[in-house]
């Protein structure tokens, strides 16, 4: 069975409390629950990772690279446009890696968005709400298969 990581950045913890009218009133469990759902379906084993911790988000794609994940999800979250260091970590993986953002990241900040961590992504996958989550565990499988 492939092994997918997903990793969830800064107050993704607080989906469903924050921001409703940017993110929805999906909860962060939820996501998780119906990713799990998909997953399965998929027959992929999904393990979930989130940090508010710039550093151990770092560390955590680390570990990653050392097991040999399979791929790897991330939604970087505030990262996105400003964190060189969530980048350079991310560039380090060899495995397919698909961002992924409920909200179209390009319509924020007067459309100046960078998404940095998305340059080298192998797709991304932005503005679906909470669906987009599972579109990439598909995407995922998808590029796994060839």
């Amino acid at each position: 069975m492939k092994k997918v990581l997903m990793m969830h950045g800064p107050s993704h913890n607080m989906f469903g409390h924050r921001d409703k009218n940017l993110y929805g009133t999906v909860t962060y469990e939820e996501i998780n629950r119906k990713m799990e759902e998909t997953a399965k379906e998929l027959g992929l084993e999904l393990e979930i990772f989130q940090s508010n911790h710039e550093g151990d988000f770092i560390d955590k794609v680390q570990e990653a690279f050392f097991q040999k994940v399979d791929a790897v999800i991330a939604n970087p979250g505030g990262w996105t446009n400003s964190s060189i260091a969530v980048k350079d970590a991310l560039d380090i993986l060899t495995c397919p890696r698909v961002e992924v953002h409920m909200s179209n990241v390009f319509k924020k900040h007067n459309g100046t968005a960078q998404a940095e961590t998305a340059k080298t992504a192998t797709g991304v996958i932005i503005g679906f709400g909470a669906e987009a989550y599972c579109l990439a565990l598909q995407a995922v499988a998808a590029i796994l298969k060839d």
